[in-house]
């Protein structure tokens, strides 16, 4: 498919994204609904972000996309714990699915990667130019997060590399989403300008793509994608 049909395809599905959770918003109580879930959160204090860091490692293992819980615990835990939490959780759920294929699931994973293309370039550049390239492909979510944790259990990536180009490689999605989340909190339930966290809301995210974007163009400049 062209370069330009993958653009507008995007494009088209990020505005009937935002277009159905406008609507959401207006016909649902959302804020009375979010101000319940925090609530509760608070009501079971530490265990609320046991329990956030546990479901988020899961989804991880088990290939579900965790963006809405990114979103979800800005909302929930504001700006800074809302990042500490989908951070710890986002590691752990990584480092666990990396030792996964490293032992009982090797096999399956191996079977699956067999005829990747991109996986076996993606092993080559690591093994030319290691961390470096670890850290391209968390800068850059390429490939998908939750796919190349397994991935790279094949790899002869270190545990240490790995957990420390997560941990901090994660980062930059991980604050802009969190912050996305916490504002767009904010601005259903409380009085603070709402077009001023909006517009804070969508610039992270946008930062976020650039930074992505970047260490892509880097990441095919180095023969993978």
């Amino acid at each position: 498919m062209p370069a330009f049909s993958r653009r507008v395809i995007r494009i088209t599905l990020f505005l009937a994204v935002a277009a159905a959770v406008l609507l959401a918003v207006r016909a649902l109580p959302m804020a009375e609904w979010l101000e319940l879930l925090k609530e509760w959160v608070r009501g079971i204090g530490a265990a609320g972000f046991v329990l956030y860091v546990i479901v988020y490692a899961i989804c991880c293992v088990l290939l579900i996309p965790a963006v809405a819980l990114t979103l979800g615990a800005g909302a929930i835990f504001g700006f800074v714990a809302g990042t500490i939490v989908v951070t710890i959780g986002a590691t752990l759920g990584a480092t666990a699915a990396f030792l996964l294929a490293r032992s009982v699931m090797r096999h399956r994973v191996e079977r699956m990667a067999a005829d990747s293309a991109r996986f076996r370039e993606l092993d080559r550049a690591i093994a030319t130019e290691g961390t470096k390239i670890m850290w391209l492909v968390r800068l850059s979510g390429f490939p998908p997060f939750i796919l190349v944790n397994y991935a790279l259990g094949l790899t002869g990536v270190t545990l240490r590399s790995y957990l420390l180009t997560t941990a901090i490689g994660i980062l930059p999605g991980v604050f802009a989403f969190t912050w996305a989340g916490s504002a767009g909190a904010e601005a259903l339930t409380g009085s603070a300008n709402r077009t001023f966290l909006i517009i804070t809301a969508v610039g992270a995210v946008l930062v976020s793509a650039y930074i992505a974007r970047v260490a892509m163009k880097a990441i095919k400049r180095a023969g993978v994608g």
